[in-house]
């Protein structure tokens, strides 16, 4: 994803790496090795460390959703180069190349089900897809995990992990921005709760938007999130930033969250946190 690293003026900006292979899986934290199936049954979180391996969209909805049970939605909305944009390759290629490589049709997935038994319509943002950038298609995706959430009065959760604004499609990917948000607020209108969940790394317009709007806004732990990149602000002003800053630990002290979850412990929080809000709209 060579898109994603700038180089120019000192600045250069670093993608996470993909899972990797093998059967012993080395945490970076640590130098420590796992086993992969440990690791697999324990949501990939490092038992010993509690480091979370960045996972996709496929793993979220299995851990959440009941039984592994759900429906996707949405994925005949496709993305197309409407600017015939060009880089170092020309955006339809790189749209043709990354969907083979990944078996992603865009950078979000929508799927509807059951988790311990309570309706959950959830959009997941993968960032394997052009860095999980925010493009058309994430927004019309999105719109519609919000409409079916509304108008199903089905709670909804959002699973974030971005870069951000996707520079191939200009102005259209800023769009949506406005987008989800005013759709965002009708579902708060309509007495829906929407818990948005941030990840490694949640930046640029995905944090200026629909990241930061849920009832509840959650955070795994150690998660890069922010507007711009530290190493980016710090090239910027010149000064060293606080330790830990625009940590998900960090966010939380300056009361930018409102909780850390660990992912072992997602599906049994949200869960508790979906029936309070649910008996706060039904009483209002």
């Amino acid at each position: 994803m060579s898109w994603f690293k700038r180089q120019g003026s000192n600045i250069q900006t670093d993608t996470p790496k993909e899972m990797p292979e093998g059967v012993w899986i080395k945490v970076p934290t640590t130098g420590e090795t796992v086993h992969r199936r440990e690791l697999a049954e324990n949501n990939w979180v490092d038992p010993s460390s509690g480091y979370h391996f960045s996972i996709g969209s496929t793993e979220y909805f299995e851990i959440l959703f009941d039984d592994k049970k759900y429906e996707v939605i949405g994925e005949n909305i496709l993305p197309v180069d409407p600017l015939e944009f060009t880089d170092r390759k020309k955006y339809s290629d790189r749209l043709a190349e990354t969907q083979k490589k990944t078996r992603l049709t865009d950078a979000v997935k929508v799927a509807t089900g059951k988790m311990n038994k309570l309706d959950l319509v959830v959009a997941c943002m993968d960032f394997r897809f052009i860095g999980g950038s925010m493009g058309s298609v994430v927004g019309e995706r999105l719109g519609l995990a919000i409409d079916t959430a509304r108008k199903t009065n089905t709670p909804l959760m959002i699973i974030s992990r971005s870069g951000g604004a996707r520079m191939m499609e200009s102005v259209l990917s800023l769009m949506q921005l406005a987008k989800t948000s005013a759709k965002l607020a009708q579902l708060s209108e309509a007495g829906v709760p929407y818990i948005s969940l941030m990840t490694d790394p949640t930046t640029g317009g995905v944090t200026a938007s629909y990241a930061m709007l849920g009832d509840f806004n959650l955070a795994e732990p150690g998660a890069l999130i922010g507007f711009a990149g530290p190493r980016v602000i710090r090239q910027t002003i010149g000064r060293d930033l606080p330790e830990g800053f625009q940590t998900s630990e960090y966010l939380l002290e300056h009361g930018f969250l409102d909780f850390i979850v660990p992912r072992t412990k997602l599906k049994r929080r949200l869960t508790r946190l979906l029936k309070l809000l649910q008996n706060k709209y039904a009483e209002s």
